[in-house]
């Protein structure tokens, strides 16, 4: 489905990337959140400023991406751009804490017939 008044041809996107096609080692997960830390400059690129106007607030990486209808992969080297200027924070999903276990089994299955008899 293409976008009235929208090139989305792999010549725009590499012009969007300036050639890169990655960015970087630092690589941002889906569902990172972005938080722009400084409000869009004249002359920025047209998608830098829409990415700080979108991440006023907490925004995934994957829903920047939604929202721009752009690839994640290019998405994620505009970010990379940002945050190497100090425009915009990432704030990383936290691991799931390895002392914390599942309930058992037995448990969950108890809870599960616990259910059904409501």
């Amino acid at each position: 489905m293409s976008r009235p008044g929208r090139d989305d041809s792999p010549e725009r996107l590499y012009t969007l990337t300036g050639g890169r096609s990655s960015a970087g080692p630092d690589v941002l997960d889906l569902v990172t959140l972005m938080v722009a830390d400084r409000s869009p400059a004249p002359g920025m690129q047209s998608e830098h400023a829409a990415i700080l106007r979108m991440c006023e607030r907490p925004t995934a990486v994957v829903e920047i991406a939604a929202e721009l209808r752009l690839p994640v992969s290019i998405v994620r080297v505009l970010l990379s751009d940002l945050l190497d200027a100090g425009h915009i924070s990432a704030r990383h999903p936290r691991p799931a804490d390895p002392t914390h276990r599942l309930p058992a089994p037995d448990l969950l299955e108890q809870v599960l017939v616990g259910l059904r008899n409501l």
